[in-house]
């Protein structure tokens, strides 16, 4: 396990920072750093002995945060910005099919799972819905609306209910 940065190296964060109830202050879930921020890393850790963990102060906002290996790249690294973040509730703009059998269709509400940044075409989103676990690009979805009911799961299905 090797630190992929060093100290006084400028590092922006890919995802949101939420409080997971260990900054001083803030209330659990509360954003703490934006996605796309830039900071430098002051000091480089571990936690459980297999994560590195880099203390980054960013500058603008004045805050010292901890972030995961996975949740940085170089400052000067290609940067594709995302309208959504992993865990936002999404709506499909179009349905989709495998094999011909439409398995999302347009309208079904799903949640994000994972930004993917470096895909060809753009930014694309691993997206669960309540029947599929899919790929999407992000011109097929729109944010869920405001007040919208939301089911109580979003999921893939298990192996056994896909049979």
């Amino acid at each position: 396990m090797k630190p992929e940065f060093d100290y006084g190296d400028r590092v922006r964060v890919t995802r949101n920072v939420r409080d997971d109830g260990t900054f001083p202050g803030k209330d659990v879930g509360d954003l703490l750093v934006r996605r796309g921020s830039i900071g430098t890393v002051i000091e480089i850790g571990t936690f459980l002995q297999d994560q590195i963990i880099y203390t980054v102060h960013f500058l603008d906002i004045d805050r010292i945060i901890g972030c995961r290996q996975e949740e940085l790249i170089g400052a000067d690294d290609e940067w594709n910005p995302s309208r959504f973040e992993s865990r936002e509730k999404v709506v499909a703009t179009r349905s989709f099919a495998i094999d011909g059998e439409v398995v999302v269709p347009k309208g079904t509400i799903g949640e994000i799972i994972k930004v993917l940044r470096d895909m060809p075409g753009g930014v694309h989103y691993h997206v669960s819905f309540p029947t599929k676990f899919l790929c999407i690009p992000e011109a097929s979805l729109e944010a869920l609306p405001p007040g919208t009911a939301v089911p109580e799961t979003v999921a893939a299905p298990t192996e056994a209910e896909e049979s």
